[in-house]
């Protein structure tokens, strides 16, 4: 009976995959994939907004305390408007000459206390590379947000800087005087009342998405600081614009979606 059986050789088992087997493999990691990486490219790119925000307040509250210590004026103590010319229109050339020795405008405070920075006049005049991902966009740089009323690509009444870093530094064309008394904590009144003494900084540049950052809680976007807020780590929220308020030597945030960004910043 035994020569009926035949031993099964295991040394001539067929080896590797079938087609249908790597095909499933392969649409397994496609839909991870195409679930996880969203989420880490968006926590990449908060980790990067926060940061640079971060450093970049830090380096417009140096030009405040600078300006002060070398030149005897702050951005309280700023008399003249930024790079006005004698038809009153800003002007990038009247701005970049501007020098803190001899005028208290902002332009002269940035121009004596920053390197590498270029003025640019009105935000829209900052050069702008009309394709983005092969695909045609804005040719001047604007940004979308609801605290200086820009929804669906309003330009703004901002004059620009353009920091060594890449960053953009902004404030309004009418920016000077921009004091808060002592002991008075930062408000929405007092900003409401001082609007000249606002702006906003764009960490990555004229790179998109050109928005500004905004709560994700249920809670409205408000220059009332005090006002909760959570800003998630996702692309429509921590997004690349933030409000900020220059007074005396300090700059703060002018949100309470930019005030939980930097609270949250390592």
């Amino acid at each position: 009976m035994l020569k009926y059986f035949q031993l099964y050789d295991f040394n001539n088992q067929k080896k590797g995959f079938t087609l249908a087997e790597v095909l499933i493999t392969l649409g397994i990691i496609g839909v991870v994939a195409a679930m996880t990486i969203p989420t880490l490219i968006s926590n990449t790119n908060g980790a990067r907004f926060r940061s640079q925000f971060k450093k970049t307040l830090s380096t417009l509250n140096q030009a405040g305390r600078m300006a002060q210590a070398q030149f005897g004026f702050d951005y309280g103590g700023t008399s003249v408007y930024c790079g006005i010319t004698s038809q009153n229109l800003a002007s990038a050339e009247e701005g970049a000459k501007q020098n803190p020795e001899q005028i208290m405008s902002f332009c002269a405070l940035l121009n004596g206390t920053l390197t590498g920075q270029t003025f640019h006049g009105y935000v829209q005049e900052i050069p702008v590379n009309p394709y983005h991902n092969g695909t045609y966009t804005e040719t001047s740089y604007v940004i979308k947000g609801p605290t200086y009323g820009v929804y669906g690509g309003y330009r703004t009444n901002h004059l620009a800087y353009t920091l060594a870093d890449g960053s953009i530094v902004a404030f309004d064309h009418e920016a000077k005087d921009c004091t808060l008394p002592i002991g008075q904590p930062l408000s929405k009144n007092w900003i409401d009342r001082h609007a000249g003494c606002r702006g906003f900084i764009d960490v990555n540049g004229t790179t998109l998405p050109n928005r500004e950052v905004s709560c994700s809680d249920g809670k409205t976007t408000s220059v009332d600081v005090s006002d909760s807020c959570v800003v998630k780590n996702d692309a429509q929220h921590m997004t690349d614009v933030y409000p900020i308020v220059f007074h005396d030597a300090t700059v703060e945030p002018a949100t309470n979606a930019a005030k939980y960004v930097l609270s949250t910043a390592k």
